[in-house]
């Protein structure tokens, strides 16, 4: 309840404060990327539950001759680099929070389709609401191999507090004012997770 009650008051606090910031983000990759701006896709919550996680959009709408979209490092561009090496394209999480879906801190929301490449360890990061932040983003973010995110992850699900999550917004500010692991070795982001290595 206590978490809960900080989540409400933060996000509500940042939305407000933020506001300015992310009305002009807004208008930027509506004139650089054009429309949409956000970024909307389902991501598994609590529990393995579905949700809407939305975010700003980063990388600009092209295909192949096929009508297959590009690879990532050719939809990036020098703006979308700088929206999530700032993480400012993660701005708009602050409503998922709001409505529950998320929390401040705990484990990334990753995508759907890894829910069944998870073993029993790996798959409790899903004990928790899914974090803006976490444990394992101040740990070495996207530079990190996924054995160790995971850990990183189930670790903090046995630790959780109040006190570890200030621990962690500070840590991560301070993480985004250096831009320290935002991406893997050759990877925009992070390599995609394929299961783990036996």
């Amino acid at each position: 309840m206590i978490k809960r009650g900080f989540d409400l008051f933060a996000s509500i606090l940042g939305l407000l404060l933020l506001a300015p910031v992310m009305a002009i983000v807004a208008w930027q990759i509506r004139k650089k990327l054009g429309s949409p701006v956000l970024f909307r896709q389902v991501r598994p919550g609590k529990d393995g539950k579905p949700f809407e996680m939305v975010k700003f959009r980063t990388m600009r709408d092209a295909h192949d001759a096929m009508g297959n979209p590009l690879p990532d490092s050719e939809r990036m561009t020098p703006f979308g680099s700088f929206l999530r090496s700032s993480s400012l394209d993660e701005l708009p999480e602050l409503w998922n929070v709001l409505k529950g879906d998320m929390s401040l801190v705990g484990p990334r929301p990753l995508l759907m389709e890894y829910l069944p490449l998870y073993n029993s360890e790996q798959y409790r990061r899903h004990e928790v609401r899914p974090g803006v932040t976490g444990w394992a983003q101040i740990n070495g973010r996207n530079a990190l191999e996924w054995e160790e995110k995971f850990n990183l992850d189930v670790w903090y699900v046995d630790n959780q507090s109040l006190w570890l999550d200030l621990k962690v917004i500070f840590l991560t500010i301070k993480k985004v004012v250096i831009r320290d692991g935002i991406s893997a070795e050759g990877e925009v982001t992070a390599a995609k997770f394929t299961g783990t290595k036996r």
